[in-house]
């Protein structure tokens, strides 16, 4: 069934915040602002600044990841009023990789409009000044904290030929950026820094060349991956041209993440592939 978004009933908003310029909220966003009865807010200090900046007075509630399973009843208490309400996170858009996903769901199970304003949101800059292909891309966000899922993360999608797109927290960025050059190998990446921010910086080339770098890994991150180059039909290789495909191939992995990308590839224990390729390699 269709849901027609503008009419008089009730909805919730959601609304993109500058990501660091101010000047980048919209009109549109300052309007609805204004008009709704209440604000859900990430954090309700760095939403209170911006309210103050642009001269608006309204009610704050605090709606974050540890209480939106709670809050979401509130949302919907307040639009079964008659009211309109507005989700907005720190910076940037709801719902992408922010709060909101599970107060939008159940907005929407329980038949209210919900309408999205467009706005600032860090991967599109940082993918357009990228140089790297724009389409098809997939946007991944923030891989998981913990080094041993990260590392699972990308051996799940290191086969796809899209532009991968990743957010990054700077005391994890360079960790990040090593396990990316062992899993995916040494491909072309565009790392954008502080979007709209006064030091906001740009950096494209291979990952090898960054981690080598004297760079100063410091701010707020989007990394832009370009997509896998390989081939994927491996069924005239054997077991030591596969391993080299890799080796030598545009990505330049070493010898044992080659090996484990090769028992990916074929379904094996990585000790059979490493078994055959070092006694295939002495005969």
């Amino acid at each position: 069934m269709w849901q027609k978004s503008y009419d008089d009933s009730p909805s919730l908003y959601l609304i993109a915040t500058p990501i660091g310029n101010l000047d980048d909220i919209t009109k549109r966003s300052i309007d609805t602002l204004e008009m709704v009865d209440v604000i859900f807010s990430e954090d309700t200090r760095v939403t209170g600044m911006l309210l103050d900046h642009l001269g608006i007075k309204k009610k704050l509630i605090a709606l974050h990841d540890h209480n939106e399973d709670i809050m979401k009843d509130k949302v919907l208490a307040f639009l079964k009023e008659g009211k309109n309400v507005a989700l907005v996170t720190d910076r940037g858009t709801p719902v992408i990789s922010d709060p909101g996903y599970k107060t939008v769901k159940y907005v929407v199970d329980n038949n209210y409009n919900v309408i999205a304003l467009p706005g600032p949101c860090a991967f599109v800059p940082a993918l357009i000044v990228s140089g790297l292909a724009p389409l098809p891309f997939m946007f991944y966000g923030f891989l998981n904290s913990k080094e041993s899922k990260r590392k699972k993360e990308l051996e799940d999608i290191v086969d796809l030929k899209y532009t991968l797109i990743f957010y990054e927290a700077p005391h994890r960025i360079r960790s990040t950026l090593q396990l990316m050059l062992e899993i995916l190998g040494d491909r072309n990446i565009c790392i954008a820094r502080e979007i709209t921010k006064k030091f906001e910086s740009i950096y494209r080339g291979k990952i090898s060349d960054l981690l080598n770098s004297d760079n100063e890994l410091k701010g707020e991150f989007v990394i832009i991956v370009e997509g896998s180059k390989d081939i994927v039909n491996f069924d005239n290789l054997s077991i030591i041209e596969h391993v080299e495909m890799y080796v030598n191939g545009n990505n330049k992995m070493d010898i044992m993440s080659a090996i484990k990308r090769v028992a990916k590839d074929r379904n094996v224990s990585k000790n059979v592939i490493y078994r055959e390729y070092h006694m295939g390699r002495k005969k």
